[in-house]
């Protein structure tokens, strides 16, 4: 269709205003979720957002362009104004992340290629030469390699704490963490949380690092890897995080059919990090921006169903003899683990460790008579996946730290999906004969 074909009167030229109330009733993320940031009469009338496959995009005006690039280079505040070009904002990515934000209560988020990506970007735009990183323990491998390796060669050093520390751990943590920074002649930057830990589940009291950071006068963004539990079960931000963290490959995408990662929380705690982002690039592409609002669509009936699933599973699995236990937060023992889940969570999520009697010989003969849980790395998809950590995804991790995390040989990590529950039963029970 031409411009020359549409009225320029007709009422659909007009874009709605963005509906997030009725009657002072709050929509729900799952509502918003067919069609919040995107109005179909500025694309055709499209009920769906259509891909928007360009590298760049036209200025009205030359005027208009120095506008944006201003915004851009940070010689007019307020960011970029409008589209550009792809390696900085494209409508699916914007679209992405206005949903992404809807989630966790953020005022601004941003998507990126990877989980990975995400991360990386992110403490690049904090961390300066001899700053310091406090982190939580155990981290995604990929996390802790990158802290430990890649930032240690421009003098950036961490200090950790498992996650299951009191606030007295926490206080006396980030007390070194300042000391250490003291002497190398830089800041504490950033304190980077995961929780629930990958592969344990074991959770951070986000509240005590908040009144924690606070009491030691640190500025320096807390930032949490979310993935385990997140958009669904759980929100850091309510917590006293300052950004959230999410591998979307999991939960979010849902399919196992795509790579991608984002970041979500207040504007100024985005801005540096979109800025570093606009220079490296790393942004999602529109395609997977596309699938991920396609996949936020059923991500709540795709979690809910999972949860339930994985709730059966380890009923039955805690009941085995063959099981010596269960990393799973339906099934806590610890009262401080509790305590922090009773206050942080919503649900228990469908990702669980599973110990079983022996080492690695007990859990490579489980993983291979498998039938209907597929033997693969990552999680949260619609088919159960099934991997060994500690010869897997953790096995850069040296053995000690490894046997300090709780990463153990007979350690199984278990994503449950969408499947019947009860075929599930039936394949685990039939690999652990094989045991």
């Amino acid at each position: 269709m031409s411009d020359h074909d549409i009225d320029p009167t007709s009422p659909r030229m007009a874009p709605k205003p963005e509906v997030t109330k009725i009657g002072g009733r709050e929509l729900k993320p799952s509502t918003l979720m067919m069609g919040h940031g995107f109005d179909p009469v500025l694309s055709e009338g499209s009920l769906k957002p259509p891909i928007f496959l360009t590298s760049t995009f036209a200025f009205p005006s030359a005027a208009d362009g120095k506008r944006h690039f201003e915004g851009i280079t940070g010689k007019r505040p307020g960011g970029s104004d409008g589209l550009v070009y792809s390696r900085f904002n494209a409508p699916n990515q914007e679209i992405l992340e206005d949903r992404l934000s809807v989630w966790d209560g953020a005022e601004d988020a941003l998507s990126f290629s990877s989980g990975m990506t995400a991360i990386c970007v992110l403490m690049l735009a904090y961390a300066n030469q001899n700053d310091v990183i406090v982190h939580s323990g155990p981290l995604y491998a990929a996390s802790e390699g990158f802290v430990a390796k890649v930032l240690a060669r421009f003098g950036i050093t961490y200090v950790d704490f498992p996650a299951g520390a009191t606030r007295e751990d926490i206080d006396a943590v980030l007390s070194k963490a300042k000391d250490q920074a003291k002497s190398q002649g830089g800041n504490v930057c950033m304190v980077y949380l995961e929780s629930p830990g990958n592969p344990t589940n074991a959770l951070v009291d986000v509240e005590a690092v908040r009144a924690a950071v606070d009491e030691a006068g640190l500025e320096c963004p807390i930032a949490i890897d979310n993935t385990f539990l997140g958009p669904l079960w759980q929100r850091p931000l309510d917590q006293g995080a300052d950004i959230v963290v999410y591998s979307l490959t999991k939960y979010v995408g849902g399919h196992s059919d795509l790579v991608a990662g984002s970041i979500a929380g207040a504007k100024k705690w985005m801005d540096p990090v979109r800025m570093l982002r606009n220079t490296m690039g790393g942004i999602c592409d529109p395609n997977t921006a596309w699938m991920l609002l396609r996949s936020l669509e059923t991500v709540e009936l795709r979690m809910q169903r999972a949860g339930d699933n994985a709730a059966r599973v380890c009923d039955y699995l805690a009941k085995h003899p063959k099981v010596e236990g269960l990393g799973y937060l339906g099934m806590i023992k610890d009262a401080r683990q509790q305590d922090i889940y009773d206050r942080h969570c919503k649900g228990a999520g469908s990702t669980f460790s599973l110990l079983l009697k022996g080492g690695e010989a007990e859990c490579f003969r489980f993983l291979d008579s498998l039938k209907i849980a597929k033997l693969a790395v990552s999680l949260g998809g619609t088919e159960t996946l099934a991997s060994h950590p500690a010869s897997m995804t953790h096995l850069s991790v040296a053995e000690g730290r490894r046997a300090e995390l709780g990463i153990s040989d007979n350690l199984v990590r278990i994503s449950i999906g969408i499947e019947d529950p009860d075929d599930l039963i039936a394949d685990f029970e039939q690999a652990l004969e094989a045991v």
